[in-house]
């Protein structure tokens, strides 16, 4: 597969509802054995909490310039858990319900697939730093 927005996300960012620089934005370590992709799916609730893995803290030195997304590189501390095959990207609004899906990544710069294996240390998510960063609208 491929990096992706969700639908759901896409609407967010033209209706508003989403703010990149100022709203709570974090990145969740999945199991791709235990959440299955689909692009109509809208809030965390469609992320099986047995493929999450790592949860992330609120990103740090957003941008949004030339609707390009980028943040800072974002440590998931102390990682423990099955191995993962992707990054959900999502609006935390401490609701499962309401916290609204942004993107998936299960591909690296280079092209190759997202893989890592949780050995109880910290993993590092480096964003990409060419031309889209994290991903462009």
């Amino acid at each position: 597969m491929a990096n992706v927005l969700y639908d759901k996300g896409r609407e967010g960012f033209l209706d508003g509802s989403i703010d990149w620089d100022t709203d709570d934005i974090r990145v969740i370590l999945v199991d791709g054995a235990d959440y299955t992709f689909s692009a109509a799916h809208d809030f965390l609730d469609d992320v099986a909490a047995g493929g999450r893995v790592a949860v992330s803290s609120a990103f740090s030195s957003k941008t949004v310039t030339s609707g390009i997304a980028d943040s800072a590189d974002v440590t998931l501390s102390a990682v423990t858990g099955d191995p993962c095959e992707m990054l959900v990207i999502y609006k935390h609004t401490g609701s499962d319900a309401t916290s609204r899906l942004i993107a998936k990544i299960d591909t690296v710069q280079g092209g190759g697939a997202l893989s890592v294996t949780p050995n109880g240390g910290d993993i590092t998510i480096q964003w990409d730093n060419s031309t889209n960063k994290i991903f462009k609208l």
